[in-house]
């Protein structure tokens, strides 16, 4: 497609630069409205009205004298939206006179808002009154071609759609002049929201952005709608905790209808990835960390080991001045329950013995340097351990909660085991530990649990 002033050499250069192409579209434009023909030609309607006439004469001829290429045109009332509606139809049925366009080979009208002057519904009820007065409905395609310079280009080109258009004209992410025309991106993926197969492919829109930023040696915003890099990243905790339920809703539904808060398109649709949903900084709360956590380790932490976490990574948030990001975080939840650096109580092995309601915990634990031999008896195995820390060590925990689950899926998969524990004094203290035996993981989180007592006072 390519584009032309309705002026007899412009359009004679632009015939002969198509010599030779086997499809091509000719579009050829002349502004109406009245400040164009008071300020600008200083010409009469009848003389504008001929500029047009002119110009569709001229497409025909040329045209006829390159038949080998199968052409194609558009004609446009520039400035339609600030001219007299009667007359931006005089103009199209007079091109249409010249170039009789018939439903198997159509005229493509568009009708551009070349400056935004009104709010979209207006543009809307320009585009409808078109449609429904034009002589040959059925022979022209009606095109669209917004500016954005109120700020409402999209809004104004989806309720021209809606009020009979045919077509869509833009640029992607909304280049173009002054504040840019209107942008297909948006366009496009506002209908792929709603179940509308655009016909644009965007599965891989970093790939875009990269060439149209290349192109135009202009960045995409951050907040640029689907595209930039902000787009699907919350950092208000109350946003990541609903993101977060979203996610686990969608997963156990195994729904191919996207139902998220906060994200009105799957990412991944898009080419991106989840890592950049949440991000942590001082606001986050605890469904943001936690998210963080399962996507980085595969936990899933029970809530009030969120909320006890949360306040880990707050503090450091606070102290660093800065977003925190899944390293820092899974280094601050390593060191925090004890999975990296100071173990008072480290695991070195154990055996479980005896009969039911009656078990005996007899293991090795790195303690101090040394190496020492402990034993324990209780109900179950998590009581057994827990007496053999108290009769050794005289660390006194009771537990309050436990849960567990498998990291991954498949037979060749970690456990994760998670205590709530209770000192004498009523303090609370958490434990995780993880293990390809679910009763050893379970055994690491009592440790663990210890350890942070030992360590933290």
């Amino acid at each position: 497609q390519v584009l032309t002033q309705a002026r007899a050499d412009l359009i004679a250069t632009t015939f002969e630069s198509l010599r030779g192409a086997k499809q091509a579209i000719v579009h050829v434009y002349n502004a109406i409205s009245p400040a164009w023909r008071d300020i600008v030609f200083q010409m009469e309607r009848s003389q504008v009205r001929e500029i047009a006439v002119n110009a569709a004469k001229l497409l025909r001829d040329h045209a006829a004298a390159q038949p080998d290429t199968d052409w194609h045109f558009e004609y446009s009332p520039e400035t339609f939206s600030t001219a007299e509606l009667d007359f931006s139809l005089e103009c199209c049925e007079a091109v249409m006179d010249i170039l009789r366009p018939t439903p198997e080979r159509p005229l493509i009208l568009n009708l551009p808002a070349t400056v935004e002057c009104a709010t979209p519904n207006i543009y809307a009820d320009q585009i409808e009154w078109i449609c429904r007065n034009i002589s040959r409905r059925d022979s022209v395609v009606i095109s669209l071609h917004t500016h954005n310079d109120r700020g409402t280009g999209v809004a104004a080109a989806e309720l021209g759609i809606m009020a009979g258009a045919d077509r869509v004209e833009g640029c992607l992410f909304g280049n173009g002049e002054r504040t840019g025309n209107c942008d297909l991106v948006t366009v496009a993926l506002n209908m792929y929201t709603q179940g509308i197969n655009p016909g644009l492919d965007f599965s891989d829109i970093d790939d875009v952005i990269q060439t149209v930023e290349y192109c135009n040696q202009l960045p995409v915003h951050p907040r640029h709608p689907y595209a930039g890099e902000l787009v699907f990243t919350a950092f208000s905790g109350s946003h990541q905790d609903a993101i977060k339920k979203g996610f686990a809703a969608q997963e156990a539904r195994n729904d191919l209808i996207w139902n998220v808060p906060y994200l009105p398109i799957d990412p991944k649709d898009l080419g991106r990835d989840y890592e950049a949903v949440i991000r942590v900084n001082s606001q986050s709360g605890k469904g943001g960390v936690a998210w963080v956590l399962q996507q980085d380790k595969g936990y899933k932490l029970p809530k009030r080991m969120q909320a006890d976490f949360s306040k880990v990574v707050q503090a450091l948030a606070d102290s660093s001045s800065r977003e925190l990001n899944a390293a820092d975080i899974s280094e601050a939840f390593d060191a925090h329950y004890c999975l990296a650096g100071e173990q008072p109580y480290a695991l070195i092995g154990y055996q479980e013995g005896g009969q039911a309601g009656d078990r005996i915990f007899t293991g090795k634990i790195a303690h101090q340097g040394s190496e020492r031999s402990i034993s324990g008896r209780g109900n179950g195995l998590l009581s057994s351990v827990l007496a053999a820390l108290r009769d050794e060590f005289g660390v006194q925990l009771e537990i309050a909660d436990y849960s567990e689950h498998a990291i991954g899926a498949g037979s060749d998969v970690n456990a994760a085991a998670y205590v709530e524990c209770r000192t004498p004094d009523g303090r609370t203290v958490f434990g995780i530990g993880t293990d390809s035996d679910v009763a050893t993981a379970s055994v690491k989180a009592v440790l663990s649990a210890a350890n942070g007592i030992a360590v933290r006072g």
